[in-house]
């Protein structure tokens, strides 16, 4: 099997359990016999991460053959972003039973999950033009 299929195979891997950890449906974790948790945190918070490498994994295929390297830029952004939304989504739905510290401290694990990602690019989109 050519490297880049191989890498194919992953990102769907790396996509498809990454939607399941962030819906974490009852049926579904019952099916697979692996044991449930009324927390749903952990879960859906690694679902975002393993998305976002599924992602990374994606972009790091579409490039050319000779620029495969590694998930660079593209791929770290599309992680930090991944698990940044789903944190975000699970600090909106309100589903969380958190003290306000624990919120102050996730939204600030959002804003810099967002914003290392925001720096990379206009360090990346600077260093390109000049």
């Amino acid at each position: 099997m050519e490297h880049r299929s191989v890498l194919w195979v992953d990102a769907a891997i790396n996509l498809v359990l990454g939607a399941l950890l962030i819906l974490f449906p009852q049926a579904v974790i019952y099916t697979l016999g692996v044991p449930w948790t009324e927390q749903t945190f952990y879960p859906r918070v690694l679902g975002g991460v393993l998305a976002g490498v599924g992602i990374a994994i994606i972009l790091e295929c579409r490039r050319p053959r000779e620029g495969m390297v590694g998930l660079g830029l593209g791929g770290a952004v599309a992680i930090n972003l991944c698990g940044g939304a789903v944190l975000a989504g699970l600090l909106l739905s309100g589903s969380l039973d958190l003290a306000p510290r624990g919120h102050l401290f996730l939204w600030a694990l959002v804003a810099i999950l967002v914003g290392i990602s925001g720096v990379e690019l206009a360090v990346h989109r600077r260093t390109r033009r000049g």
